[in-house]
């Protein structure tokens, strides 16, 4: 089978400033019918109907959901979704989170993965990882996408905080160029990702705050959101 990924930037759409122009999100503000409209758009733009994509009411934690079909409203309360159906567009927002892209070709199942400071400390994509395993996914055959967030040198964050999410994702703790401390979140997951067996990680090296094509909540607060996007091809 043939796992499908696609990241979008804030180009393509139909949002109005702040939001302009393509986003994703539904909740930060801008004109519901700009939304839908980008949405459609994301939809025809990989080849899916809008009913199959799946979205999430992303709140920071850990909860995984898995779908076997096209679903009428956003899962409720959930960072990370799970599907072995083809067909199925599984999305993840973003605007400085990393947006986690997991897919086994071999078994036909894949996940999406909210894994912001929150959710990355409280392990989200480990559990979603074993949610992919109980549908027949083996982390050796898995791959990997870390899609563009905010980087190490641009994510400064209090010390004590910075040495809580170390203690619980080794390999996140970084410095600003300031020297201030930091996270480096994508790093961390990779150590997270690599230790539990994952056979490939990529990892987009694109900063949120950095890269003016890309919405960023930290640089822009209030702005629009990325979609990451998971499929199994028919």
């Amino acid at each position: 089978m043939r796992i499908r990924r696609v990241l979008t930037t804030r180009e393509g759409g139909v949002s109005k400033a702040p939001f302009d122009s393509f986003n994703l999100g539904d909740h930060v503000g801008d004109d519901p019918v700009a939304v839908e409209a980008n949405r459609r758009r994301l939809a025809e733009g990989i080849g899916l109907a809008p009913d199959r994509l799946v979205w999430m009411e992303q709140v920071h934690g850990r909860t995984v959901g898995v779908v076997r079909g096209p679903v009428d409203a956003p899962l409720e309360a959930t960072d990370a979704v799970v599907t072995d159906q083809a067909g199925l567009g599984l999305v993840v927002l973003t605007a400085d989170c990393v947006p986690v892209l997991m897919g086994d070709p071999e078994a036909g199942v894949v996940a999406a993965v909210h894994a912001g400071r929150v959710g990355a400390r409280v392990g989200v994509v480990p559990a979603a990882l074993e949610r992919m395993v109980e549908l027949g996914a083996d982390p050796g055959r898995v791959e990997v996408l870390l899609g563009p967030a905010v980087c190490g040198q641009c994510y400064e964050v209090p010390a004590d905080m910075r040495a809580d999410v170390e203690k619980h994702l080794p390999g996140s703790a970084a410095t600003t160029r300031a020297g201030k401390p930091a996270l480096d979140l994508r790093a961390g997951l990779w150590q997270q990702l690599a230790d539990a067996g994952v056979g490939k990680i990529g990892v987009d090296p694109r900063c949120t705050v950095e890269e003016k094509t890309l919405f960023s909540h930290r640089r822009t607060p209030g702005t629009g959101r990325l979609a990451g996007v998971v499929w199994i091809d028919r």
